[in-house]
């Protein structure tokens, strides 16, 4: 039996959304959007690289690459082509908790979609001819990401503020684990977690929730993978945490530009106070009138690019500041980064600077909803990773109610925490320890 909830009836300029939970805990949800002409199909699954045991390393993200490679119904050809056939577009993603495949076309073709992805996540053949292809390409891509230090840089911080646990660890992988990552250790992971109660399938666009709901069950039906009385596995709400570290770490390159991230742990996705940590980070670092933007590149001409960021995790989180600058001027550029995040503390944040933060908050949030695609993203990633659906209109209530006292609470716990600094260019045995003491 399945059973089907209202979890928003519109009106905030929100579509209704409905979840129907499917025989052996497969989940859908839909978010109406009638005056569209396209829809957006995402099938979630609650996996990420942060999952890996040892053996598994790189195994979440060479799985988004092997299941474009063919099923017993399509090859790799056929798949890409019945997609890009009819105008749309179809791809994936992998996170540290979650992998996401998605497809986005004209809402006549949704049948299609549906089809395409169900096939694409219930019935990858994993054969070892394709682990061998693939593991040229991914070594590749790791070999490209290498060339970037802008991405480099946030892996090496994330390396050092978690340690050598997965949260730590790249979402690619190694080149050593890609080499040694046996076809049986990914056909291991994915029948174990590529299952339904692990599985969300999100639509958003000009469709009906009764159609969308009859074409998911009608395509895992013919995969095999639908029934049971499996429940949904509940979202991740927990988990070990990190620990704030302090520590430097620098890679040596003869770049022309350094690229540097100085930051520390911070708040889980689901702590009530994310909202004031998240107007504490558009104040300080998320946009051209920030602190940091203004102070770094207006007033002194340091850097083409400075900003501040924070990542959420189900049980811990990062505050970050990245900087990218000419290698001469990086102790001029963390000198200004530490007094800044000490003024911070020192002074609080000016009652403009909170106004300012709370409507880029604001802002972002509903004009990042203008479109199918991410409207697809915020119902299905909220399906798996919290427990409930928090309607737009209420998001937009807890960053208005932010208070000054709440965001001065938390730039006091989250930015005198122990700082952690990655730091590439070409510095050598260069000590950068007094920043971060």
């Amino acid at each position: 039996m399945s059973s089907t909830t209202l979890l928003h009836p519109g009106g905030d300029g929100a579509g209704v959304v409905r979840r129907t939970v499917l025989p052996g805990g497969l989940r859908v949800v839909t978010e109406t959007m009638p005056t569209v002409r396209s829809v957006a199909v995402g099938m979630w699954v609650g996996i990420g690289s942060r999952d890996e045991a040892q053996e598994h390393t790189g195994a979440t993200h060479f799985l988004e690459h092997l299941l474009f490679k063919g099923t017993p119904a399509r090859d790799a050809l056929e798949i890409s082509a019945a997609i890009e056939g009819i105008g749309g577009e179809i791809n994936a993603f992998t996170a540290k908790e979650y992998t996401c495949y998605y497809a986005r076309v004209l809402d006549e073709d949704l049948p299609l979609a549906i089809d395409v992805l169900a096939d694409v996540v219930t019935s990858s053949l994993v054969t070892a001819e394709d682990v061998e292809s693939e593991r040229g390409v991914i070594l590749e891509e790791i070999a490209m990401h290498d060339d970037d230090p802008s991405d480099v840089v946030h892996e090496q911080f994330s390396a050092e503020l978690y340690g050598d646990i997965p949260l730590g660890r790249p979402i690619l992988g190694s080149v050593e684990s890609i080499q040694t990552l046996s076809r049986d250790r990914i056909a291991e992971y994915y029948h174990s977690y590529y299952r339904p109660p692990h599985t969300v399938v999100s639509v958003s666009g000009n469709i009906s929730h009764e159609r969308v709901v009859e074409l998911v069950a009608a395509a895992y039906e013919r995969a095999g993978a639908l029934g049971g009385t499996a429940a949904p596995t509940p979202p991740r709400l927990s988990g070990p945490g990190a620990s704030p570290r302090s520590g430097v770490r620098v890679v040596d390159r003869p770049t022309e530009q350094a690229n540097l991230v100085l930051g520390t742990t911070a708040l889980s996705r689901t702590d009530d106070r994310r909202f004031a940590l998240g107007v504490l980070n558009a104040a300080l670092g998320g946009g051209m009138s920030s602190r940091l933007f203004q102070e770094i590149r207006e007033k002194r001409g340091l850097a083409y690019s400075a900003y501040s960021y924070t990542a959420q995790y189900a049980d811990t989180g990062q505050f970050g500041i990245y900087v990218g600058c000419l290698p001469a001027k990086i102790e001029d550029v963390l000198k200004i980064c530490r007094e800044e995040l000490d003024r911070v503390i020192a002074e609080r944040l000016t009652d403009e600077e909170i106004v300012r933060g709370k409507g880029q908050m604001r802002g972002g949030l509903v004009l990042g909803l203008e479109d199918t695609g991410s409207r697809m993203s915020r119902i299905g990633k909220s399906e798996l990773v919290y427990d409930t659906l928090m309607p737009v209109d209420e998001v937009l209530a807890r960053i208005e109610a932010v208070t000054p006292d709440e965001v001065d609470a938390v730039a006091r716990e989250v930015l005198s925490q122990p700082l952690t600094l990655a730091v590439i260019g070409p510095f050598g045995d260069k000590d950068f320890s007094a920043f971060v003491a």
